[in-house]
């Protein structure tokens, strides 16, 4: 397994550019399967949950193939069956996305029940309960989630909870069924926003886009399309705390500040000067860190992909913050590993109460999911010594050149395969095993 070393005490400085966003790739890319014709993504990050979904779809006899490093070209006219293994399910929870659209255009698909990060329940009851009411039967059999529709219909679908993926793929669902489909309390994300712009391009006629009700009017076929991803706001954000954790000054490009307003509200708040400069974002720190407690929401609060990150910035601040956790459980799994490396944090239920400033020390620890490694990145930038992350894999799932833009910025970040690299550090000064 690879390592990601770390030797902090570096302030970050300079610029680098915002990838393209993986909560927004994953669902168009299963939102291709809706067409027989070719559709073309520009701006798509080159990382492992990327490779994943690909190769899923690959599994069904779809085409994928990068045109160069940043363009996907994908192919969907050759479907071969309607099934997602479990072994191929398993790997990652967005497998679930393939429901709606594979029913859309199958009339069946037969998924397995999703795997992913383990940071609470992600039901997909309310799935499961919108399709039933546009029409298709849906059971679960030996592990699947098993659908069948002769044709789909519009219906008045009223989520419990605005459940991203829930709404993505209802609006999949209904974007060819017969009639309107109305979604209350959808969920409004940046991510939800592209997905339905990029049906939009297909030929899908949505309305309410942003807003927490969607009426969706099926048409009778999709078209390819060529769709230009978002920025990734949760990218974005995990770089811009690194920067106010830190002490640096950091200007971030290729973003919309708009999808932000929640993080940049708490940095300033904590004593980060933050300015929004068109599609960038300039982010500085040179006085004290001030607590500020936070609790995650979906959009527009605090993104609850960021909370982990949040958690490292407040070990930095001079008093007791308390980050609660709204969406997930289990998303607390972080501080485990931050106390590890010197934090003072302890969790009662929902809730960390995080005491600083904590001088923080190299240490060895361990990525249990791809947030909380962004985590254990922020506190290792700021910890005296080396530390060292197991499970490194977990980052690049959701972060692409993850070292790389560290690096561009002043951090001394090593990956373990850079042996022969003569600045990487000594591991005999790690702290713990």
């Amino acid at each position: 397994m690879a390592q990601l070393l770390i030797e902090g005490g570096s302030r970050l400085s300079g610029r680098i550019s915002t990838s393209g966003s993986k909560n927004a790739v994953l669902p168009i890319l299963a939102a291709s399967l809706l067409t027989d014709e070719e559709c073309r993504l520009k701006n798509v990050p080159r990382i492992e949950d990327v490779t994943t979904m690909a190769a899923l779809l690959q599994t069904i006899g779809v085409q994928v193939r990068w045109l160069d490093p940043h363009q996907l070209l994908v192919d969907p006219s050759q479907i071969s069956r309607p099934e997602v293994l479990a072994g191929d399910a398993t790997r990652m929870r967005a497998s679930f996305l393939l429901m709606g659209p594979l029913l859309a255009r199958q009339g069946e698909a037969r998924v397995a029940k999703p795997g992913g990060d383990d940071i609470g329940m992600r039901r997909v009851e309310q799935h499961v309960h919108g399709l039933r009411l546009m029409g298709a039967s849906v059971e679960l059999e030996d592990g699947q989630y098993v659908a069948r529709a002769d044709g789909l219909h519009g219906a008045t679908i009223h989520l419990d909870m605005p459940t991203v993926t829930g709404t993505e793929n209802l609006m999949m669902a209904a974007a060819t069924a017969e009639g309107v489909t109305t979604i209350h309390n959808a969920a409004r994300e940046p991510h939800v926003v592209d997905l339905a712009f990029f049906l939009g391009r297909m030929g899908a006629r949505i309305r309410g886009i942003g807003s927490d009700i969607l009426q969706i009017e099926g048409v009778g076929e999709l078209s390819g399309a060529t769709h230009r991803v978002i920025p990734d706001n949760v990218e974005a954000g995990t770089y811009a705390i690194a920067a106010a954790a830190t002490g640096g000054e950091v200007l971030l490009e290729d973003l919309e500040p708009a999808d932000l307003q929640a993080l940049i509200l708490k940095l300033r708040a904590a004593g980060a000067d933050v300015v929004e400069q068109g599609h960038s974002l300039a982010v500085r720190r040179s006085g004290e860190l001030r607590p500020v407690d936070v609790t995650t929401w979906p959009h527009p609060g605090f993104p609850t992909d960021l909370q982990a990150p949040y958690v490292s910035l407040m070990t930095q601040a001079g008093g007791r913050s308390v980050v609660s956790e709204a969406v997930f459980e289990n998303r607390f799994q972080h501080v485990r590993e931050l106390n590890r490396l010197g934090a003072e944090i302890t969790v009662e239920g929902r809730s960390a109460m995080v005491s600083g400033p904590a001088r923080l020390r190299g240490a060895r620890v361990a990525a249990p999911d791809i947030r909380s490694g962004a985590a254990l990145v922020v506190a290792g930038l700021c910890a005296s010594g080396t530390t060292v992350i197991d499970n490194v894999f977990h980052l690049e799932r959701g972060y692409e050149d993850l070292e790389l833009k560290l690096r561009t910025l002043g951090a001394h970040v090593f990956r373990e395969d850079d042996a022969r690299d003569p600045e990487r550090p000594d591991l005999s000064k790690v702290v713990g095993d």
